[in-house]
């Protein structure tokens, strides 16, 4: 991997408070601009009962049949009754805001080392030609436990720390449900895609604060890109709107249901079912009078598990469409900040 530049020394937090606007390196090149977020139509999606999908009922019969449409329509959906109280997904709203709104001198804490993806910080920089992303970040990486680098743990908030273990441990229950609910789908042995996630996944969690950005028609709080991820969970701001998905070469905006987790395909899971169910393209917009706050989590496979097809899924009329991989993950951040899908080099 090519030697990674450290983050600029602003955050973009504070180049929000500039009257003077983004800097040249936020604007999107070639004079493409963007028509108002508002003005793109809401993707319309199923939404799943987390409940009565884990259940052998009629009821959960037909959360598979939703599944299964959903995915193969579009590579996300939305969850409810997933077991997570809505007074503790406040708590992950609350104390993330909490987080991005400490004085700039405690975030520094916490600030991310070079060539490290924990801790505080914004975009890495790989060329001077790359396009910056409007928004600060908190990676953490949570799974398996012996990876945590708790000195990027804030201990201001508070409970921050014991939030991001309990978070953790429910969204992991919740990712083996729907792997075990996706094998269903496709006809395949439910642990399937369980196995093939290893015995040490990982989990990397990530924080995010979109600010207020008084040129929304040029800059992205996040440029479009696939996940790296086997699967992916957004938490989304109770409020603002600004997830987008890429439909038939056409944008939809992601609605906000209360307390739902967006759940889509990362590109390993789009492996694994051999491009019966693909990772979306996805991006953010920014919002010229509110911030954003988000939270998102990233289930991958153990960096040593071999990642390949399903068998069940490869006959005469459905070759093999993906190459075998090991640590997808390693140069996903370089390639994609260079304008490049990693997935696209394991397309047979």
């Amino acid at each position: 991997m090519a030697a990674k530049v450290e983050s600029l020394a602003s955050s973009v937090q504070e180049l929000s408070m500039n009257r003077s606007g983004p800097p040249s390196r936020y604007i999107l090149k070639d004079g493409i601009g963007l028509n108002v977020a508002s003005s793109f139509p809401v993707l319309d999606i199923s939404v799943i009962d987390l409940g009565l999908l884990a259940s052998s009922s009629p009821e959960g019969e037909e959360q598979l049949d939703r599944l299964r449409s959903a995915l193969g329509y579009c590579g996300y959906f939305q969850t409810i009754n997933h077991g997570i109280e809505s007074s503790f997904l406040d708590q992950v709203h609350d104390l993330t805001r909490e987080f991005f709104h400490l004085p700039m001198e405690e975030k520094k804490k916490y600030s991310r080392e070079a060539n490290d993806i924990d801790g505080y910080g914004n975009d890495v920089i790989y060329s001077e030609k790359q396009t910056l992303d409007w928004n600060d970040r908190l990676y953490l990486n949570t799974l398996p436990e012996n990876i945590r680098k708790l000195k990027k743990w804030p201990k201001n908030p508070e409970k921050f720390s014991e939030m991001l273990c309990e978070y953790t441990t429910k969204l992991q229950g919740i990712n083996e449900i729907i792997l075990k609910a996706i094998a269903k789908s496709l006809n395949l042995e439910e642990n399937c895609f369980v196995k093939q996630f290893g015995k040490k996944p990982t989990a990397l969690a990530r924080f995010n604060l979109y600010p207020p950005c008084p040129t929304p028609h040029l800059v992205l709080a996040a440029k479009a890109h696939g996940d790296a991820s086997g699967t992916t969970y957004l938490l989304q701001d109770r409020e603002v709107e600004g997830l987008q998905f890429l439909k038939d070469d056409k944008w939809y905006r992601a609605p906000i249901i209360p307390d739902a987790i967006v759940f889509n395909v990362g590109d390993q899971l789009e492996i694994m079912t051999n491009g019966i169910y693909k990772s979306p393209m996805h991006r953010v917009v920014t919002n010229k009078e509110r911030e954003r706050i988000t939270a998102a989590f990233f289930f991958a496979p153990d960096p040593t598990s071999v990642v390949e097809p399903a068998e069940g899924l490869i006959d005469e009329k459905r070759p093999r469409l993906y190459k075998k991989v090991v640590d997808y993950t390693a140069n996903c951040f370089e390639l994609f900040q260079k304008g490049k899908r990693p997935i696209d080099a394991l397309r047979i």
